[in-house]
Order: structure tokens, then sequence, then C-alpha cells
């Protein structure tokens, strides 16, 4: 997909962008402009566009230790028009070589239960998973996953 091309959000459009894909796909969960400069400031976040038009974005969460291992949530989200063509893969890819970047030992993953294509490509690319909870003020459970070994 040579027309694919990713940016880091950091600031302006790139954030908002990152923004519409989060509250689209989790409607749920939907966070303000201010939420989602924090999520920069912690995480690694980028948005992806197919010519100039938004597609998707994904989330690296640093290695924290737990269980003994560094683990790293890697999240991939992809707009649902455009779904199917690989992009999803190309995010998760990225995301994978950021948090082995960052010196993760365990990959993890979290998606909320309603969405059967995140459930779907998680379990395809070896996702397990470790728990079900519902947040505060929520009803919908979230998925925590992590990669099998």
């Amino acid at each position: 997909m040579s027309d694919l091309r990713f940016a880091q959000a950091v600031d302006g459009a790139a954030l908002r962008d990152w923004r519409h894909v989060h509250n689209v796909t989790i409607p749920t969960h939907h966070l303000s402009l201010d939420d989602v400069r924090d999520r920069a400031g912690r995480h690694h976040l980028e948005v992806a566009h197919l010519g100039d038009v938004l597609v998707g974005s994904s989330t690296v969460r640093p290695p924290e230790d737990g269980d003994g291992t560094r683990t790293a949530t890697v999240i991939a989200r992809v707009l649902a028009d455009h779904r199917g063509r690989g992009i999803g893969g190309e995010l998760y890819a990225r995301g994978l070589f950021k948090a082995w970047e960052l010196g993760a030992e365990q990959i993890a993953t979290v998606v909320l239960a309603a969405n059967d294509s995140g459930l779907r490509f998680a379990r395809n690319n070896g996702f397990v998973e470790t728990e079900r909870y519902v947040l505060p003020g929520e009803t919908v459970p979230w998925i925590d996953m992590k990669l099998a070994p």
C-alpha cells in the first residue's frame, strides 16, 4: 500500500486525528483533546493516512514491569470503512517494532469486548485473553490480552 503514511501524534492535527479514530472506534470511552495530549506525553501515538484520508491510529504504551517481565501494550485501530486492507497489520507491525525498541519482553493489547473485528485481529495475531473488566461508569467490558509465547 504505497500511499499509506504514518505520523507520530504529538501536537496539532495529528492529535485531533488520533482522538477522532479513538472516539469513533471506542464509542463508550470518549476522550477530550486534553486527555489525548496527556496520553501523547506518556505513550507513542501514531496516525495513519491513505493518501489524504485518515484511516487509523496506534498506541504503544512503553514497557512496565509486571509478572516479572517488561510488558508493552500495542493497540492498532482502523476506521470501519478501511478494514480488511492490511492497514491494521501495518499499524500493528510498527507498534511491535516500537515496543521492542523500547525494551519490551512481552506484548499485550486491550480490546473492547464489543469490537468483534478487533478481537478477531488480536486472536489471529497470536493474542490470548488474560482478563475481562468493566471500567467505572461503563457497561461494555474490556479484554486484556497477551501475545502467546
